[in-house]
This record gives structure tokens, sequence and C-alpha cells, in this order.
């Protein structure tokens, strides 16, 4: 049996950031400056979302984006404050989920196309 790689990416150091936008153009614009500036390897633009929240004591039902992202766990306080300055929202959903297991190609990609 072979060992495993002492260099191999360990899922732990990876997350997935959840991210809604009011709609997938901007969203787009989002993901193109997060990718270009290495804090995420990749952008999933999911369109059709459908959100019910209470926003300054009101009930609000919005159409919406959903974007996931793909990056490192050392990077997230970067991306946050680079998600904050960019977004529309006072106030964006910016949700960060560890990754109990990945594909080490797929994480290995991840590492190297993020800063």
């Amino acid at each position: 049996m072979a060992s495993p790689d002492p260099v191999a990416p360990h899922p732990a150091d990876f997350i997935v950031v959840l991210m809604t936008a009011p709609d997938a153009d901007g969203a787009g614009r989002m993901a193109s400056v997060l990718v270009d500036e290495r804090l995420v390897a990749c952008v999933n633009i999911v369109p059709g979302l459908r959100s019910i929240y209470r926003w300054e004591g009101k009930l609000c039902d919005e159409s919406e984006v959903l974007c996931l992202m793909k990056t490192r766990l050392d990077l997230f306080p970067a991306l946050r404050e680079r998600i904050a300055a960019l977004h529309p929202y006072q106030v964006p959903e910016i949700i960060a989920l560890p990754l109990a297991a990945g594909s080490a190609p797929y994480l290995e990609w991840i590492r190297q196309s993020t800063k």
C-alpha cells in the first residue's frame, strides 16, 4: 500500500463560501474581480434563487442568485473584506462552509489558483 502524499492538500484547508447577489450580471462582475485577484479559484453563479427574509422590520421576498466560491481557509478574511467592498447590499451574505473531503487534484488546483 502506498503511503499518503505528505504534501497532498488537506480538505480542512479549503472552504466553500456562499454569497447571494441581486442579479447574475452583478454577481458576474464581483466574481471576475475575486478570481482575477486570486482570492477564489472559482465562482459558480446559480440563478433562480428566491429569498424570503426580514430586513429593517419588513418581510422581503426577492429574486437573487447564489454564488458558490471555492477558496482556501486562510484567504477568508481578505475575501470577506473584498466582498463587503464590492457588494451592493449593506449586509451581504458571506458564509464559509468547511470541506470534509475533496478530490486531491481539485484541491491542488484551488491552492494553485489562489494567492
